[in-house]
């Protein structure tokens, strides 16, 4: 600079070189953070099923930018370095059939499953939170009882968009419920549809698979998806499969016909051209424990041939449904109204008992199956019937002096609710031989809960708080049902790869920083059916597209979840 320039040339000049020099340094400072976060030291397992390694993982933004093995990755210029010597680091688990879609618009923290280090909860079991028309609104408006929320959106992905909104822990994900279309186009009429409403309920189908649904989802044993033959299935799921969609079922039948639903799924998958996911593989009542051999062999046959089926499960020998279920699925037709009219009438009422009493093939007698003394009531709308809560159908059948039967109808009519309940109704020894096969995935069929608040109004079933702790503690650590490695796989890339979701479901460059850091030595399920509402432990830091939801076993109350859409996203509401 010449000193002797005049005065507003110098400052202009001055400023010009401080503007150089604050961009230096930016640029020096920019260098020298070289990641947001860099996890060091932790034995990884990346969901590969891979041998694990001790090494780092390094996250910038919401994206895996670089792993190593240990001094492979220079830490010096991140802006946080986490101790994980000793412990598991491992990508975050996907829960592949949630029932969160209610309990986040009351709580978005998930937390019994961000305790469990779940980071994506997939939802819509046969009835998906959209689409909705003005009719489905106001009855899932009337049906509300313990939790209460606004139904402020009309189709799938504006509830997905609106639960992000609010705020969640977990990402979030869901299918379209095939019970979705059949309601909007047929009420709940026991009929199949015309070949023109067919059409329409395919492209409600489209429509959901464009606004991101992983594809479409039925649950046969509840009306009306109990009332949709083979043949409309089919449709709906080729529909689901023009965007690259799956279809996932709780098949018709779980008891005395389960080899025949398996058979059912896989002619879906066959004839629609798409994979099949089976939901919560179960063999339901003593007498059909001795048929998993056989549902193995079919699916195993049906893979064989090319066809994608796999399954998903809990980890519990024990199931959880509403207590309606133990009626004939005919009784519901027509919706809550007739429903308990029916149960009212005293000639219908005999007709009911008789069919509950007589052993069946065509729908799940789960009151045979399962035993009255085995049938655990959690959850009451009537503050008048919580009292009850906890006890079995074969006590309060005992104290009115009546039968199962009656006390089950009885209890229906002044609940008017399905009454959730646990059922006591499977083998161990299966659950153990389920968790080692390749094609298993698992989940928690649960809402996700916090316990605290509205929340312990009701009972429910321990896998809500336990399902995949259960899986890391007794069956990997303390049975060594599958190594570690392979557990993690099934949690993570299994699920992922099933529902065709990318950059999400392992430890890799460019993926979605949702990542779990836990004590396998430790980690352990507390939930019991006395006492479900027990966080999980050993799951110590959770992170969720890079942000911390998880710190040292306790929640931030950071909500940074995000819509997970599947592969025919259009970027559409």
């Amino acid at each position: 600079m010449v000193t002797g320039a005049p005065l507003a040339i110098r400052v202009r000049t001055m400023a010009a070189f401080a503007a150089i020099g604050m961009a230096v340094f930016g640029q020096a400072l920019a260098a020298e953070v070289s990641y947001d976060l860099v996890i060091h030291g932790g034995t990884i397992y990346d969901g590969s099923g891979d041998d694990p390694y001790v090494g780092d993982v390094a996250v910038r933004g919401d994206r895996i930018v670089a792993l190593g093995k240990a001094g492979e990755i220079d830490a010096a210029g991140a802006r946080r370095v986490l101790d994980a010597t000793g412990k598991a680091v491992s990508p975050g688990f996907i829960n592949l059939m949630s029932h969160a879609q209610e309990t986040l618009l009351v709580d978005g923290r998930a937390q019994s499953d961000i305790r469990q280090g779940v980071t994506l909860e997939v939802m819509g079991e046969g009835f998906s939170w959209g689409p909705l028309d003005e009719d489905m609104k106001a009855d899932m408006v009337a049906s509300q009882s313990d939790f209460r929320y606004e139904v402020a959106w009309s189709t799938l992905g504006e509830y997905l968009e609106h639960l992000v909104e609010r705020g969640v822990s977990p990402n979030v994900a869901s299918f379209i419920g095939a019970a979705n279309p059949r309601i909007q186009v047929l009420g709940y009429e026991d009929r199949a549809p015309t070949p023109d409403e067919l059409a329409r309920m395919q492209d409600i189908v489209r429509q959901a698979m464009r606004e991101g649904a992983l594809g479409v989802a039925s649950s046969l044993i509840y009306p009306p998806g109990y009332f949709a033959g083979t043949p409309e299935l089919v449709a709906l799921a080729a529909a689901a499969g023009e965007y690259g969609g799956i279809y996932a079922t709780h098949m018709r039948n779980e008891g005395n016909a389960l080899l025949e639903a398996i058979d059912e799924t896989i002619q879906i998958a066959r004839e629609a051209g798409v994979p099949a996911e089976i939901y919560h593989l179960k063999q339901a009542g003593r007498p059909n424990w001795h048929k998993l051999d056989d549902a193995i062999r079919k699916i195993e046959e049906a893979r064989a041939q090319g066809l994608s089926i796999t399954a998903d499960m809990y980890t519990y020998p024990a199931a959880s449904t509403g207590l309606s279920s133990v009626l004939p699925p005919w009784v519901q037709e027509g919706g809550q109204e007739a429903f308990i009219a029916r149960l009212e009438d005293p000639e219908t009422r005999a007709r009911i008992i008789a069919e509950m009493q007589k052993p069946t093939k065509e729908w799940e007698q789960m009151l045979a199956l399962t035993g009255a003394e085995n049938i655990i009531l959690v959850g009451f709308a009537s503050e008048k019937l919580k009292p009850l809560t906890g006890r079995t159908l074969a006590e309060v059948a005992e104290k009115r002096g009546v039968t199962p039967e009656v006390a089950a109808i009885e209890l229906l009519i002044e609940d008017n609710s399905r009454i959730m309940s646990v059922y006591k109704m499977m083998s161990e020894d299966n659950v153990r031989r389920q968790v080692a096969l390749p094609w298993m995935s698992f989940c928690s069929d649960s809402p996700a809960y916090t316990n605290e608040g509205v929340f312990l109004k009701s009972m429910t079933h321990p896998r809500a708080y336990g399902s995949f702790a259960r899986l890391l503690g007794k069956y990997v650590r303390e049975e060594q049902v599958i190594p570690l490695e392979e557990a993690i796989r099934k949690l993570a890339a299994r699920p992922a790869e099933t529902l065709g979701l990318e950059r999400r479901g392992r430890l890799a460059e460019g993926y979605y920083a949702d990542i779990v850091i836990f004590d396998a030595d430790r980690v352990t399920d507390h939930a019991t059916y006395e006492d479900p509402h027990r966080y999980a432990t050993g799951v110590e830091h959770v992170f969720v597209n890079g942000v911390q939801v998880l710190a040292d076993g306790e929640h931030t109350g950071a909500t940074p979840g995000r819509v997970v859409r599947g592969p025919g996203w259009r970027g559409e509401r």
